[in-house]
């Protein structure tokens, strides 16, 4: 496995960009993840991106995307998303990313007034639809697990489901986010039943009870029993360090260096990174 980063650590504590990714390389990742938005930045980002990363020798993985849109009942709100998706999956072609990381929304009004059936369809839907898009450029689409009581995916039992009703095998995929995998209870076990459909992994720490992005060690998660069971599963592709809204954004080397420590102990116990 490889070791990434992904850059909102550096963003959200007010470093731009280039800052960010230099001191990403300097501090030994092997990879980073963007965290951006295609209709925010203009062509001279773009290329400081590009031209920086491939100026570091620094592969960028995943692009992360949230469109809590892409089930909501009113068809020009989705279509809206859905159009906005596509141009995250252009953008990270553009990077030479391998997949792009989607987020999705939370059924509204308590999965009452519009029922559950059609806002999770509405979601398979989209999802599909991006899907073929992101097929045509050899892009993949990884669906993120979120540990929250209304979202769309919050479970293993949910990411299975909703992965076999969008029907991409090939394309759309799943991120295990090990802290979120904590914080719904779901044992390392589980991990197994995602064997194969397994496309990107983000790593962090919580207290168990609310969600956290802490360095490794500074709260209850059992990294390295979720980490082997995620290689158990057959996955060896990158681990990207989750860690935003710092509570001290002037440290944030500090607080950076201290979860590459922990998470590169953690990889070499276990023989997992290469």
């Amino acid at each position: 496995m490889k070791l990434g980063l992904i850059n909102s650590a550096f963003a959200q504590a007010g470093r731009e960009t280039r800052f960010g990714l230099e001191a990403t390389k300097r501090l030994g990742f092997d990879t980073v993840d963007i965290f951006t938005d295609p209709l925010d930045i203009d062509a001279v980002e773009r290329r400081l991106v590009v031209d920086t990363c491939r100026e570091l020798e620094l592969p960028i993985v995943s692009l992360c995307c949230v469109a809590l849109g892409l089930s909501d009942f009113n068809p020009s709100v989705r279509r809206f998303h859905l159009d906005r998706c596509r141009a995250f999956l252009d953008l990270a072609t553009e990077f030479g990313c391998s997949n792009m990381l989607l987020v999705l929304g939370e059924y509204v009004w308590q999965r009452e007034v519009i029922s559950p059936n059609e806002q999770w369809q509405l979601g398979v839907d989209a999802v599909r639809d991006l899907g073929h898009h992101a097929a045509a450029t050899g892009m993949r689409i990884a669906i993120e697990l979120e540990p929250f009581r209304l979202s769309l995916i919050n479970s293993i039992e949910t990411m299975i489901g909703f992965l076999d009703d969008v029907g991409l095998p090939d394309t759309v995929r799943a991120n295990c986010d090990i802290s979120h995998l904590h914080l719904v209870h779901t044992p390392p076990a589980e991990i197994a039943r995602l064997a194969g459909r397994i496309e990107h992994v983000h790593l962090s720490d919580c207290d168990g009870n609310v969600h956290g992005d802490l360095p490794p060690g500074r709260g209850v998660t059992p990294i390295a029993d979720y980490l082997a069971a995620i290689r158990d599963a057959g996955y060896d592709g990158t681990v990207s360090l989750e860690l935003e809204y710092a509570p001290d954004p002037e440290h944030i080397i500090e607080w950076i260096t201290e979860a590459r420590d922990a998470t590169a102990a953690i990889m070499a116990e276990l023989g997992c990174r290469g």
